[in-house]
């Protein structure tokens, strides 16, 4: 098992296969009366956000603590980061205060790989999303829900619709499916496809409609206007037009298909509510999912399994 998660690409197919078994017998942790294993008992957890996140920081937060870790939350705001104080020398204290395994969210793409390879710290690093690079644990995450509902991804056809230019989940996503066998087409306006994206495993397309028919999955992408600087599309109205996911829409669906939305979702613009409410949308599981995968991630990065290959974190607790 690799030592740090920085980038879907890390991961081979056996390595991917093995987070996803574990998350899905650590999935029934919670609905056990006592939501906690003892497997990382000891351990200390940082969650270093230097981005504002609630969803990701949370459910870090929640995996690192069912596992019985000590988590010590790290936001940039009001701390020492304000004032000047550099990545190393944050990372430099955490060293310090003993941290075992560093989640870190930044807005420069990047610096999870730098904290990483500077060995400014010991500890494990989990990237939970830097800049428009990458996001792995989301696309675990993804992978974990669509193989649940699908079986398994090998040969399935999954569409990513949307911003790709400046979404991380997007090319975390490309990279596992690519590895897990999965046929991706991205759909998006030619003004938000990245440079390069002919290099990428996938097929391109900017016709929503033509895509649908043969899609086992459909993930939508949020809008993501904070990092826009300049009008990619003429309106909003438009673009939920040409690309947004409506109920007509949905219906063209295969029956089995899902829909997906790493969140938060811009309701009324990439996906309507009543798709976003609807019972093939499996957004909110997406987000139970999402604690089991990072479970997953944290007891195979620390747990000692790396060193023990028959330590089972569930047979742990018995």
């Amino acid at each position: 098992m690799i030592k740090h998660l920085l980038s879907a690409g890390d991961l081979n197919r056996e390595d991917a296969i093995r987070i996803l078994d574990t998350a899905e017998e650590l999935l029934g942790v919670a609905s056990r009366p006592i939501k906690k294993l003892p497997t990382l008992r000891g351990r200390t957890v940082v969650n270093l956000f230097f981005e504002d996140s609630t969803r990701t920081r949370i459910s870090f937060e929640a995996a690192a603590k069912r596992l019985s870790a000590d988590v010590i939350n790290f936001s940039a705001k009001g701390s020492s980061v304000s004032k000047g104080e550099s990545l190393k020398d944050t990372a430099l204290t955490l060293q310090a205060m003993g941290a075992d395994a560093v989640v870190v969210r930044h807005h420069n793409s990047g610096a999870p790989h730098r904290l990483a390879h500077a060995k400014w710290t010991k500890g494990a690093v989990i990237n939970a999303g830097d800049g428009t690079h990458e996001h792995p644990t989301q696309a675990l995450l993804d992978a974990f829900t669509m193989r649940r509902h699908l079986g398994d991804l090998e040969g399935k056809n999954i569409t990513i619709v949307g911003d790709v230019l400046h979404s991380r989940v997007a090319r975390s996503n490309v990279l596992l499916l690519d590895t897990l066998g999965a046929n991706v087409t991205i759909v998006a306006p030619p003004t938000l496809l990245p440079v390069g994206v002919e290099k990428w495993p996938v097929e391109t397309s900017y016709d929503l409609d033509n895509s649908l028919e043969k899609a086992d999955a459909v993930m939508m992408l949020r809008v993501q206007s904070e990092r826009m600087k300049a009008s990619f599309f003429p309106s909003a109205r438009e673009y939920s037009r040409r690309y947004g996911l409506d109920t007509a829409r949905m219906n063209r669906l295969p029956d089995h298909a899902i829909v997906m939305h790493p969140g938060p979702m811009n309701r009324g613009m990439e996906i309507t509510a009543d798709v976003a409410d609807d019972v093939r949308s499996v957004i909110v599981e997406q987000v139970t999912n999402g604690v089991a995968v990072r479970m997953a991630v944290l007891y195979l990065l620390l747990g000692g399994a790396a060193e023990d290959e028959t330590f089972d974190p569930i047979e742990e607790d018995a």
